[in-house]
């Protein structure tokens, strides 16, 4: 409990025993469990809406959306074979 061991806790006891007095004592230790009661029920309260929330958001989205690759554009319809020139094309006449 908190790393204190018997001897520790004897010692914390008889203190508040000699401080507060016997009929004190046993009323602020019943108040003090009922606080640590209720703080541990709010913490379990907050812990459960924590995990429920990520649970939640983990199942209504997915962390990596599936990549789909765009569809590719449509090929090029080839224009008909335009009529090459059956003779070379003259040289330039040259002066000289």
């Amino acid at each position: 409990m908190f790393g204190i061991g018997m001897t520790e806790l004897m010692v914390i006891f008889v203190i508040g025993l000699v401080v507060l007095g016997p009929k004190r004592l046993p009323e602020l230790a019943r108040t003090l469990g009922k606080s640590l009661a209720e703080f541990r029920r709010a913490s379990n309260d907050l812990r459960r809406e924590f995990m429920n929330a990520t649970e939640e958001a983990d199942l209504s989205t997915p962390l990596i959306a599936q990549h789909t690759p765009p569809p590719a554009p449509p090929a090029p319809a080839t224009p008909p074979a335009a009529s090459a020139p059956t003779t070379a094309p003259a040289d330039p006449p040259r002066d000289g």
